[in-house]
């Protein structure tokens, strides 16, 4: 079922600043399996337009000679490729590291996650780094774009991404 045209709920405090929104961005695709996850929450957080743009490999597409490309989708395609499995499985992502850009209206985070299936594993399954594009309207903060690529033996995550303190 669509829920496109449900009425969103927003919650203030989801988008009061930047850090409120990058958490609620986690918080509302992360849950154990069989629970639904709240999509409009999720709809409150994207600015009219805004896109999801997992990288990932395409065999159709040929970026370098990684065979990787952005797959571009909008909140409800997103909602559309992630509903089923995130009610069919475990899913817990969690922000270990970000740096944070702002300037005037518009902000940019680099955040690495880490993803379990179980809050409690001990490792995760899967790591990787989203590029977060944000806009202040005045009153709130939108999510722009999040652009992410997971981790792979090809490309680790670098050390310098793994850190809290990135420095300036």
């Amino acid at each position: 079922m669509n829920n496109a045209s449900a009425p969103s709920i927003a919650n203030a405090a989801d988008f009061a600043s930047i850090d409120a929104i990058i958490n609620a961005a986690y918080d509302v695709i992360s849950g154990p399996a069989g629970k639904k996850r709240d999509w409009n929450r999720e709809r409150s957080l994207f600015l009219p337009g805004a896109r999801l743009m997992p990288t990932a490999m395409d065999p159709g597409v040929t970026v370098s000679d990684a065979k990787i490309a952005p797959q571009m989708l909008d909140v409800e395609g997103f909602i559309e490729r992630s509903a089923s499995y995130f009610e069919k499985n475990g899913f817990f992502d969690k922000e270990i590291a970000r740096r944070t850009e702002q300037f005037g209206q518009i902000g940019h985070a680099w955040s690495t996650y880490e993803s379990r299936h179980n809050a409690d594993d001990p490792e995760p399954f899967m790591r990787g780094i989203n590029s977060i594009q944000l806009f202040y309207d005045g009153t709130r903060w939108w999510i722009v774009s999040i652009y992410w690529q997971h981790e792979s033996p090809e490309h680790p995550i670098p050390e310098k991404y793994l850190c809290t303190d990135w420095g300036s």
